[in-house]
């Protein structure tokens, strides 16, 4: 068996190949070459924490994974992860366990690459201001997905946690991804001004309510939202949700199950699932339309799912086999 560690992964897998792996599963799936079991998900409110399961299958490459992670924001508060996660990879074959795999990194950049994938379809082509409300764990892979697919020229940082946004801020710097872009700090009383001045927003928190007011949004703005995983939490407020001309989900099952702003939404009298454009997977094969024109406001919703993880923990499996990289260890 290979463990790969967190650090390993990251010197070998990048969000260029995280996005060509999710593309091959997208287009898996559509295949029905993907098994993908509802996940479990273990709420502890006491320390408004949760741990997920989630189990998938690629029949193609004949490899399963089980993924197991943890989401404990308040470790935030002794300098701990919020995120924790491990996967398990196994030989659909043979039954043998070929690796395991920290899960944390991944998952935090295959939302990026789902993201990058969502924002390449729907997202103006011209787009060149980012902004991201919220700057914890999964904002960082978020900003590298946009990136990836669009020239962007200016970077705004909002959090309720001004320090944190400055953290956030020498993190990028550190990066070199400022070279030539300018990023800011900005304050949440200023948040209602550069929303209407954003092309894209990234929407990053575990918010319960709205991160920004729906009529600040300005036609052939792309929001990504992909803070939100439970039923009472809501990046986004109802007016945004009916103003949105579509609204694309990772995975309709999760998103209609867990995504706290759909299920608000559903239960008002004016939106229903119905008005869900459709899943990603579909938008990438072609089957669904993409940007129709530079009015429209479009919306992705992403709650996760567990062949988003399985693509990446295959992809580096499979990078650290041909690499010889890893631990290589007998249980």
């Amino acid at each position: 068996m290979i463990v790969l560690d967190e650090k390993t992964i990251q010197s070998m897998y990048k969000m260029d190949k995280a996005v060509q792996d999710l593309k091959h599963l997208l287009k898996a799936k559509v295949e029905e070459q993907v098994e993908n079991p509802l996940r479990t998900v273990i709420e502890f409110k006491k320390h408004e924490a949760s741990v997920l399961y989630m189990p998938s299958a690629d029949l193609d490459k004949e490899l399963m994974a089980m993924k197991a992670v943890t989401i404990f924001p308040h470790n935030r508060e002794s300098g701990g992860k919020t995120t924790q996660g491990v996967t398990l990879v196994s030989d659909a074959k043979t039954g043998e366990h070929v690796s395991l795999v920290n899960a944390s990194y991944l998952t935090r950049l295959r939302t990026g690459a789902l993201s990058a994938i969502a924002t390449d379809l729907y997202a103006l082509e011209s787009a060149e201001v980012l902004t991201c409300i919220g700057t914890g764990g999964m904002a960082f892979e978020q900003v590298l997905g946009v990136l990836e697919v669009r020239d962007i020229k200016t970077i705004n940082l909002v959090n309720r946690t001004k320090l944190n946004a400055e953290k956030f801020k020498e993190k990028l710097l550190e990066f070199g991804i400022a070279t030539s872009i300018n990023i800011e700090v900005i304050p949440e009383e200023q948040k209602s001004e550069v929303v209407r001045k954003s092309h894209i927003i990234n929407c990053s928190t575990r918010s319960e309510t709205p991160v920004f007011n729906g009529d600040d949004i300005q036609p052939g703005t792309h929001v990504n939202g992909v803070g939100s995983y439970l039923p009472h939490m809501r990046e986004v407020d109802h007016t945004f949700i009916c103003r949105a001309d579509k609204v694309i989900v990772d995975d309709f099952h999760g998103a209609t199950e867990e995504a706290g702003e759909l299920i608000h939404a559903n239960a008002q009298s004016d939106w229903s699932y119905d008005e869900i454009h459709g899943e990603l997977k579909d938008a990438y094969v072609g089957t669904l339309a993409a940007r129709e024109n530079e009015h429209e406001i479009t919306f992705f919703k992403c709650v996760g799912a567990a062949y988003f993880d399985l693509a990446v923990a295959i992809g580096v499996y499979e990078t650290a086999r041909e690499q010889k990289l890893g631990q290589y260890v007998t249980i």
